[in-house]
């Protein structure tokens, strides 16, 4: 859970009248979570949020079904440069829980938001800007962004291209309570602080009239045209909004031996956990096997995104940076033939990886099954 904020013009109680610097009435919006029972931010727009001009319903995304089972390997780097960050987004592995996404652009998005869940981003090439209606955050290669659900924001480019992984959840993207003290204040030996969490410093402000907004719900998607810009918020307080945390701030905990995945840990989500995978020392321990044992989870899918580095336990095996592999539960993996060797010879690991643990079952669908690597299930042959 990100901190509590308080940002702009906000009254001294919530819930009485407030005014902006001109004398103009302010409109509370509370945007909640989990039925007014969890945390929740309170914006103050200068207009009515509500105020719309018209409904209408849009196509959906097509995200066919490609189909299969087993060890599977897709290159994030054969996809096509596409519309935007929202529009443009191929969708290559979904469950009920979540989608996974990836998506290489140049172009702003559209004014967008879900109302289906919370949205994890992580920032794999470029930089941008994410505006929204707490206000705007520069954001860089390595950044994961969180926006919560029903978040009115767009992404607009400030490099040449912007790649970015996208985890679409059914419901929200949490700090792990392990991490947490019973307040919700993060631990002396969690990975990261509340230091290295970013957010909007300053609410931003637009003035149009008759504006669209794309949006995802739960029964399709639609766009609204707003009568007034939804950007039109003076201030703003609570433990809801869009945050920021670089994957070169996670720090790794190490051992004598080798450590299992839960202490790589980075974000939990109804149906599934993030974990991130940074640059760290080799298991110290003089007989210590360096490199991840063979295993298999019987309860969980693996996907892991390789970002960038060497990536020491799968030498061998066509990964390469862009990557996304599927271990789907049951299949034992492990690390590809004379990973072992090559791993004694280093101090370290040199590589920066996004697992995401998916607790049922994710199907591989056309976009992903487009840019599959045929070979990779015989490569530990």
């Amino acid at each position: 859970m990100p901190h509590y904020r308080s940002v702009g013009t906000v009254p001294r109680k919530r819930h009485t009248k407030a005014f902006d610097a001109d004398g103009n009435r302010l409109f509370e919006e509370l945007v909640g979570t989990e039925g007014f029972s969890r945390e929740s931010a309170l914006l103050y727009h200068r207009c009515s949020p509500s105020a719309i001009l018209g409904v209408e319903p849009v196509d959906p995304p097509d995200t066919g079904p490609g189909g299969g089972i087993g060890p599977r390997h897709f290159r994030t780097t054969e996809l096509p440069t596409d519309a935007d960050l929202v529009t443009g987004r191929r969708r290559l592995l979904a469950n009920a829980d979540v989608t996974i996404a990836y998506a290489r652009t140049s172009a702003p998005s559209p004014l967008y938001r879900s109302v289906v869940g919370d949205e994890l981003v992580y920032l794999h090439e470029g930089s941008a800007r994410l505006e929204s209606v707490f206000g705007s955050m520069d954001v860089r290669a390595g950044d994961y962004v969180v926006v919560p659900a029903g978040t009115t924001h767009r992404w607009v480019p400030s490099s040449d291209l912007v790649a970015a992984l996208v985890v679409e959840s059914s419901g929200h993207v949490r700090v792990p309570d392990k991490y947490l003290s019973p307040h919700g204040q993060l631990l002396e030996g969690a990975p990261f602080s509340e230091r290295d969490l970013r957010g909007p410093d300053r609410p931003m402000r637009v003035d149009e009239a008759d504006v669209p907004v794309l949006v995802r719900t739960r029964s399709g998607w639609m766009r609204y045209r707003h009568a007034t810009h939804p950007f039109d918020v003076a201030g703003w307080d609570g433990c809801v909004y869009p945050h920021a945390l670089s994957i070169h701030d996670f720090e790794p905990i190490v051992g004598r031996i080798h450590q299992p995945p839960p202490v790589h840990q980075t974000w939990a989500l109804p149906g599934a956990v993030v974990c991130s995978f940074v640059p760290r020392p080799y298991d110290f321990d003089p007989d210590a096997v360096r490199v991840p044992y063979h295993h298999h989870n019987v309860d969980s899918d693996e996907v892991l995104f390789y970002a960038e580095g060497d990536f020491m336990s799968r030498s061998g095996s066509g990964i390469g940076r862009g990557s996304i592999s599927l271990h789907p539960a049951g299949f034992v993996h492990g690390p590809q033939p004379g990973s072992s060797d090559k791993a004694d010879a280093a101090d370290g690991t040199n590589e920066i990886a996004v697992m995401v643990d998916a607790f049922r079952p994710l199907e591989v669908l056309a976009d992903a099954a487009g840019v599959e690597d045929p070979g990779y299930s015989s490569s530990w042959g």
